[in-house]
């Protein structure tokens, strides 16, 4: 269990590095990653059932606590980035699929690797926990209805069964991931060290997937895809930081709100996008999942290290 542990640590350490190298020999052999496309649901079922795995309804107390901060953040995140994502495919004017892969990212809730930038950024990680699992219980209500508001004069959006998708896809999953930790709790510390692998392999082989299904269109539209994720990505930072700000929550709670807005279940919108609209639509999805995780610990690495202003400065 050592192993899995120490080789567990090195995938969340180069979690970053190792997306993108997935996104690489998607591109150098299409062919063969292509065929994964299609299993990009059952995988990302798989991420979600670990991300229950570490879930406790603890997590949650810090909602009846901090009440203004989570709802705070989960608020910016479910307006500002779906908002963005539209804006951003008008102004760069994307072909109507890869639009609504945009949609599909900007109403995807909280980032799966989220709470651990927020960690090594030294943030609340408390808060950062409770807007993922708040947003990520909302998504299936919330993704739906955001994608039929704006992206529907786009393409036609099957709304109810994107509601069905993320019930089977994400809430399911975490549920049962959640009831099994209160059922054999001591059995799922033993598996949790090994968590971060099962995460960082799944998205990685997801994006190598999407990546090698589109090829073409990464080499032919790439750079303006990619554009349109930085600036979303980079927005939505920004934002939730102000936000966070112009709302006077802590230092340690701006830096969560910001990463939490700013990252996005990209797997989840590949999925959607894969299952109802065709695997072009994933593509952005795909690349927010390479950019947001450098930029995220980037962003890590900076805020590790300047001390929060609201956190006690330890005595020499």
């Amino acid at each position: 269990m050592t192993l899995i542990k120490n080789i567990a640590d090195f995938a969340g350490r180069w979690f970053a590095l190792l997306v993108l190298g997935g996104a690489v020999f998607g591109l150098l052999l299409p062919e063969q990653t292509a065929h994964i496309a299609p299993y990009t649901p059952l995988l990302l079922g798989v991420i979600m059932f670990g991300m229950g795995l570490t879930m406790r309804p603890s997590d949650f107390a810090i909602v009846a606590r901090h009440p203004r901060a989570v709802l705070l953040g989960v608020l910016v995140q479910y307006t500002v980035m779906p908002t963005l994502a539209w804006g951003i495919a008008h102004l760069l004017d994307l072909p109507p699929m890869l639009a609504v892969g945009m949609i599909l990212v900007g109403a995807a809730p909280g980032g799966t690797a989220s709470n651990v930038i927020v960690y090594l950024a030294r943030g609340d990680v408390a808060l950062s926990v409770a807007m993922t699992s708040v947003s990520t219980m909302l998504a299936p209500f919330l993704t739906p209805l955001l994608v039929l508001t704006l992206a529907n004069s786009t393409l036609p959006v099957p709304a109810g069964a994107l509601f069905l998708s993320i019930l089977q896809i994400v809430l399911g999953p975490v549920i049962a991931g959640l009831l099994l930790r209160m059922a054999v709790p001591a059995l799922v510390e033993r598996l949790l060290p090994a968590m971060p692998l099962v995460s960082v392999s799944g998205i990685v082989i997801v994006v190598a997937g999407i990546v090698g299904a589109n090829a073409d269109a990464v080499l032919g539209t790439g750079l303006l895809v990619a554009l349109a994720v930085i600036l979303h990505n980079t927005c939505g930072l920004g934002l939730g930081y102000l936000v966070a700000v112009i709302g006077r929550l802590p230092d340690t709670a701006r830096r969560a709100v910001a990463v939490e807005v700013g990252m996005q279940n990209s797997g989840l919108a590949v999925a959607l996008a894969t299952a109802h609209f065709s695997p072009l639509a994933a593509l952005p999805g795909a690349l927010f999942s390479v950019w947001h995780n450098m930029s995220g610990s980037v962003l890590a690495t900076y805020w590790a290290r300047r001390s929060p202003r609201n956190a006690p400065v330890p005595s020499p």
